[in-house]
């Protein structure tokens, strides 16, 4: 499982033209990667990790705060193209990425997972919609984290 995470002052997640999730403030925006074998312990681990990742300022404006400690929004969208393998060719293969029958539900323990450390619901995307995906990344900071990588 991969989580490409976005410090954010805003978010918003669209789908035809209706917004479904809106973030105003600090927050992140966390797009989320599944493959056919993760399993619960891959979502432990990211969702600790993401939760507790210290890169939100502090005082003296270094990033020494995590989501929790700023008390800020969190939007999750499932993004099945994180999972690309791009070695050969131009067009990119997605063989890595979990059916839907499988990444449905991980997903929503991921959501579930978020919410049960934030304290409160998190904003979400449509698994498998056409969505329209905004944000000012703030910073910018942008961190990738790979369950199997464990980096």
């Amino acid at each position: 499982m991969r989580f490409l995470i976005q410090r954010t002052r805003s978010a918003a997640v669209h789908i035809d033209g209706i917004a479904v999730a809106e973030s105003h403030g600090l927050g992140m925006l966390i797009l989320i990667g599944i493959s056919p074998d993760d399993t619960a312990e891959d979502i432990e681990y990211l969702v600790k990790k993401a939760t507790q990742l210290r890169i939100f300022d502090d005082e003296d404006g270094v990033m020494n705060r995590s989501i929790l400690d700023v008390g800020g929004d969190i939007i999750a969208v499932s993004q099945f193209t994180l999972m690309a393998e791009t070695k050969k060719g131009n067009r990119p293969s997605y063989i890595r990425a979990a059916r839907p029958e499988v990444a449905e539900p991980l997903y929503r323990e991921v959501v579930r997972a978020l919410e049960e450390r934030l304290g409160h619901p998190i904003g979400t995307g449509r698994f498998g919609a056409d969505m329209q995906v905004s944000l000012t990344n703030d910073g910018p900071v942008t961190i990738w984290i790979d369950s199997k990588a464990r980096e």
